[in-house]
């Protein structure tokens, strides 16, 4: 069931170059990276062994970089309005990702997103394009950064 608000074609079109949203604030925690790891099957120890993690430059156990980017699914949903009139919408992927700070055990980590640009491929086809920065709350560079692209299929009759 979709109950975030919704917005229309055309200010989601007006969003393009303007302000960021923000998400939530998420908390990283070992139990988290260690789910992470069981369902990844990436058990390398920087993420899951906390005594040898702490003789690392990190000092600890850091989250899986897919962990803080996959994290996007919760926080788009926690930011970002639905389009009205929406039928289906599909992580259609992402133009470049770079994962430039390690994220802590127990850290907090929000999304910023910034909508880049709003193609309509056909009437009912649109892709969005969204640049995205997870910070990591108290540091100064982010987690990561990345262009990640929407697609929604939207429901104009027949």
């Amino acid at each position: 069931m979709n109950d975030r608000p919704t917005i229309s074609l055309e200010e989601l079109k007006s969003q393009v170059g303007g302000e960021p949203r923000f998400s939530r604030w998420f908390e990283l925690d070992q139990s988290r990276i260690d789910n992470f790891a069981d369902v990844t099957e990436d058990w390398q120890f920087i993420h899951v062994d906390r005594e040898k993690a702490a003789e690392t430059p990190f000092g600890s156990t850091i989250a899986h970089g897919f962990l803080s980017l996959s994290m996007l699914s919760a926080m788009g949903y926690d930011s970002e309005h639905a389009i009205e009139g929406t039928k289906m919408a599909i992580n259609y992927g992402f133009n470049k990702v770079r994962f430039t700070s390690p994220v802590r055990a127990g850290a907090r980590v929000r999304a910023k997103f910034i909508t880049r640009a709003v193609d309509e491929k056909t009437p009912k086809n649109i892709l969005i394009t969204r640049g995205v920065t997870i910070e990591i709350e108290g540091e100064s560079r982010p987690a990561l950064s990345a262009e990640w692209l929407g697609y929604i299929e939207l429901d104009r009759g027949e």
